[in-house]
């Protein structure tokens, strides 16, 4: 058995462990990926909510990227949490110097509790620094509302809304559709100009933190273990949708995602 590539996560720490660099991280190694990170915030967080939340200074995050993009040979980086807007531009440089071309940008901006997780001007700082250095950015409805500025509540809006947030640079966008009330979920992935649409019934629970860190943890795993763009989306999908089958309650608030089952296309991988 060995690791099919080296991953890189850029997001804060989720004490609770169930979402952030531990969601990531979890991902990546059930993956079979090693796991390199960048801790750029600390929170005090459990399934009950969003209690404090300490950015790392921008020095030491940039600090991070540098001595891991100078030595390790990273396939691929995801973002999570950046919650202000210096961090936003020191990860941008970061990724812009060391000429990463697989990032993915989960564009995290509230708590599954409600508790916002991004301040003062760094959304706009996403959208001006860090989505145009995206390979592909993975928003739920809430967050693709505010990227693409306007109401979503249809399959075709989610499309209008991805073409939108297109044009902010990312080469493929990720709509996630959890959020839209249906039996159904429907999440819509828009790459080289180009509509996949995913259906599937919803499992019905509460018990989903980390859903989103997963998601685009999964994907960045596969795109450096090399699988071809639609193939990593869809295995990140049907990854996520395990995850929330063999959820975790280990508090007395929100369950989290599980990291404990079998992958089938890895099986030939051992």
């Amino acid at each position: 058995m060995t690791y099919r590539g080296i991953a890189m996560t850029i997001a804060g720490s989720d004490s609770g462990g169930g979402a952030g660099i531990e969601a990531d991280l979890a991902t990546f190694l059930h993956l079979k990926v090693f796991g390199t990170a960048a801790l750029a915030a600390v929170t005090a967080q459990n399934s009950l909510g969003v209690h404090e939340v300490f950015d790392i200074p921008c020095e030491i995050v940039g600090a991070q990227i540098k001595a891991i993009l100078t030595d390790f040979s990273v396939g691929a980086v995801k973002t999570g949490m950046l919650s202000r807007e210096e961090t936003i531009s020191e990860v941008a440089e970061g990724i812009k110097t060391h000429r990463v071309t697989k990032l993915v940008v989960d564009p995290v901006m509230v708590a599954q509790s409600g508790d916002p997780l991004m301040f003062g001007g760094a959304v706009n700082a996403m959208i001006s620094e860090l989505l145009p250095l995206a390979f592909i950015v993975t928003p739920n409805i809430p967050e693709a509302e505010k990227l693409a500025g306007m109401k979503i509540t249809s399959l075709d809006e989610m499309k209008e809304a991805a073409k939108v947030i297109a044009e902010l640079g990312p080469k493929g966008v990720f709509v996630k559709g959890g959020h839209l009330e249906s039996e159904r979920v429907t999440d819509l992935f828009y790459y080289e100009g180009k509509f996949h649409v995913f259906e599937h019934e919803r499992i019905h629970t509460n018990d989903h933190h980390g859903t989103g860190c997963t998601l685009s943890a999964a994907i960045a795993a596969e795109l450096a273990a090399g699988t071809d763009t639609l193939e990593a989306v869809k295995r990140a999908r049907d990854y996520t949708r395990l995850a929330i089958q063999h959820r975790f309650k280990g508090g007395k608030g929100y369950g989290c995602v599980g990291h404990i089952f079998k992958v089938d296309w890895l099986e030939d991988s051992d």
